[in-house]
């Protein structure tokens, strides 16, 4: 609490400006070609930060009770742990052999 006794709110500006250095950080992860892996997990990793951001300020759970960031935290745990256990399956490319690539259409010319 601040010392006039109202509770004090986080600076929205400086929310604001983390944000934006998350994102610029997220595109500077993104362009360069490396591991798809190491990439996947960087790129959740700073999504999970600027949910946590807004979430946190935006949504206002820091001055919630305890009770309601379980409820919201529940889900998100959920969700991410779901990603992890994908990650395997959603980049792996062994998956794509043996799927053959459709043949070109045959454009039949003798009958004119």
């Amino acid at each position: 609490m601040a010392e006039n006794g109202h509770k004090e709110h986080p600076k929205y500006m400086n929310i604001f400006w983390w944000l934006l250095a998350l994102t610029i950080i997220e595109v500077a992860v993104a362009i360069p070609d490396y591991a798809v892996v190491l990439k996947a997990i960087l790129l959740i990793g700073l999504a999970c930060s600027k949910a946590a951001l807004v979430a946190i300020y935006f949504m206002h759970l820091k001055f919630e009770r305890k009770t309601l960031t379980i409820i919201v935290l529940t889900p998100f745990i959920i969700c991410v742990f779901l990603v992890i256990m994908l990650m395997p399956d959603l980049t792996l490319d062994a998956r794509l052999d043996g799927i053959e690539k459709p043949a070109a259409e045959v454009v039949d010319t003798s009958s004119h």
